[in-house]
């Protein structure tokens, strides 16, 4: 379905739909990372949605990257296609991805400017406010955590406790 302003074919709206549902259905880079140098948690009260964002991060590039946690299709396929597109990326680069991601889906920017790659196929979440929250949770996680310095990530068997908890 098409609009003067949204020029997104049905067949584009059906693929996206389909990178989202797989995302969903096989997170990548899901699970814990040993020895994070950055972490931190979000959490949506409203809907329940909880993420947990792990990094290592060596000489300002992100060298890796896990998510664990529960949310809802959204959530998780955001989380699932940040992960892919941050990964191996300088901190710089994957901040700059973060705002114009979120820039898009607040309306402040059209998706066809904001060079998101992949990250497209969740540009029509903007057409439901009450679900922009769920694609940026994970976001917010990784923009949290990455504000932590090195030093700061909790170590240890509570990885949990002294993590930077982050609400959308």
């Amino acid at each position: 379905m098409t609009s003067s302003n949204d020029t997104t074919s049905a067949a584009e709206l059906d693929l996206y739909q389909d990178v989202v549902m797989d995302h969903k259905r096989a997170p990548r880079h899901f699970g814990t990372l040993p020895a994070p140098t950055h972490q931190a948690r979000g959490q949506n009260p409203q809907c329940g949605d909880d993420l947990h964002v792990a990094l290592v991060v060596d000489q300002g590039r992100v060298n890796d990257i896990r998510f664990s946690g529960q949310g809802c299709a959204i959530c998780i396929a955001s989380a699932s296609m940040m992960t892919e597109a941050v990964l191996g990326q300088k901190v710089v680069l994957a901040q700059a991805l973060q705002a114009r991601f979120r820039a898009v889906l607040t309306g402040q920017m059209e998706a066809e400017e904001a060079h998101l790659g992949k990250l497209i196929s969740l540009a029509g979440v903007r057409r439901y406010p009450g679900r922009i929250k769920c694609a940026l949770l994970g976001w917010h996680a990784l923009m949290h955590a990455l504000g932590e310095q090195a030093g700061d990530a909790p170590t240890g068997g509570d990885r949990e406790q002294g993590a930077g908890e982050v609400n959308p």
